[in-house]
């Protein structure tokens, strides 16, 4: 069995918190587009699939030992699975995905969780890099 060493958990939880804000950024922009954004509820509705679908991506990369932060391969196996599996939850589920809403989501996570991820590894790079 494997255990989580504590400044393990903060590397494995930053990235799903990330991640978590970019779905709930898609849930808020489609209750807004659509419903007025006057429910908490029809973002809730919006946000669970892909929510778990991330959650679900983010525990299997910390299973198999690898970091989420970086935009390839990890970010792109996360924004995948978040997408492909959200959207099969959502089905699942009664709600429907209509062909608009299948471009408009693919667009918006791919922007957002890819997007927080390359930021971060410039941030880095030039963290690492020594100034002249």
């Amino acid at each position: 069995m494997t255990s989580i060493r504590p400044l393990a958990t903060g590397r494995l939880l930053g990235p799903l918190v990330a991640d978590l804000v970019c779905v709930l950024a898609l849930a808020v922009g489609g209750a807004n587009a659509h419903d007025g954004g006057e429910s908490d509820w029809v973002v809730l509705v919006i946000m669970w699939p892909f929510a778990v679908a991330a959650g679900l991506a983010h525990a299997g990369l910390a299973w198999s030992g690898r970091r989420s932060r970086r935009v390839w391969p990890e970010g792109v196996v996360v924004l995948a699975v978040t997408y492909v599996l959200g959207m099969a939850l959502r089905v699942a589920s009664g709600r429907g995905i209509a062909p608009a809403f299948l471009v408009v989501a693919a667009i918006v996570l791919a922007v957002t969780m890819l997007g927080w991820r390359f930021l971060a590894q410039v941030a880095a790079r030039r963290l690492k890099t020594p100034s002249s």
